[in-house]
């Protein structure tokens, strides 16, 4: 199958989406639940895999479906196509605040090795497999899983990644060191390893963890600030921890029967 050319925008700040432009007869196929808005006029389709080998018979669309649950995203994707006389338009939003990041595969040399859930959405005909990481110890030490996302072909793809992203080009034998859950996509001529920092009582007492990514070019890399990992757990950190309402919680249980106020300010009157 062909790939689709489309023309989209980007759009807004913190919070992105992504609009794609279909002429009649083109499609874009967006990851589950990912969908922001689209025109009248666009029909959807839920598909195995990633819609890419949708001619290759019932083989080849349970081959694109167990790429995607090796991965640990779901068996199913949905495929947008313009099936008016016209142009019509279809929206993807980001999950979390970051930015978009539009990758046109070909001139990447035609593949981007990207985090598990960092794909939103593409142009019809991009191929999502698996990535699969040189020596194991990066899957059982670096946090993140060896297992990642390869996004091939020679159309449009758009990932997201979380906070501020920075792009940098790196030499051939130019290397950085960079959190796990930090590395949100490199070209395929990149190596990534995962290297043992610090000692022990730097991981325990410096907040950092024992293994950074090690990122060696030559190649592109992204990276993000923010990694949804990081952002979650200390949403998680800042929660109430016993289920109780939120008013007493941010005051520490103070309204409850007084007990802790009274004991702050010296004791019980009994």
């Amino acid at each position: 199958m062909g790939m689709d050319v489309v023309d989209y925008e980007i759009k807004g700040a913190e919070m992105q989406f992504v609009e794609i432009e279909l002429d009649p007869g083109e499609a874009a196929v967006g990851e589950a639940g990912s969908m922001f808005y689209m025109d009248p006029g666009i029909t959807m389709d839920t598909v195995f895999g990633d819609g890419s080998a949708q001619q290759g018979g019932l083989f080849g669309k349970l081959l694109g479906a167990g790429k995607r649950l090796v991965t640990g995203e779901s068996l199913f994707t949905t495929v947008y196509t313009n099936a008016s006389a016209g142009k019509l338009r279809v929206a993807f939003g980001a999950p979390y605040p970051g930015k978009i990041l539009p990758m046109d595969l070909s001139a990447l040399g035609g593949t981007l090795i990207c985090q598990k859930d960092a794909f939103l959405c593409a142009a019809r005909g991009v191929s999502l497999g698996i990535a699969l990481q040189k020596k194991l110890g990066a899957g059982f030490f670096g946090g993140e899983g060896f297992i990642m996302q390869k996004l091939e072909g020679n159309g449009l793809a758009f990932v997201h990644a979380g906070g501020t992203v920075l792009r940098r080009e790196l030499h051939a034998g130019q290397s950085l060191l960079v959190d796990t859950g930090c590395v949100v996509a490199y070209t395929p001529g990149v190596d990534f390893e995962i290297q043992y920092v610090g000692k022990i009582k730097t991981a325990l007492f410096g907040g950092e963890g024992l293994f950074f990514a090690k990122l060696t070019g030559p190649g592109t890399i992204w990276l993000q600030s923010l990694p949804f990992s990081r952002l979650a757990s200390r949403v998680f950190a800042a929660a109430p921890q016993r289920g109780g309402r939120k008013e007493e919680s941010a005051i520490g249980g103070l309204a409850v029967g007084g007990g802790l106020l009274g004991g702050l300010l010296g004791g019980d009157d009994e």
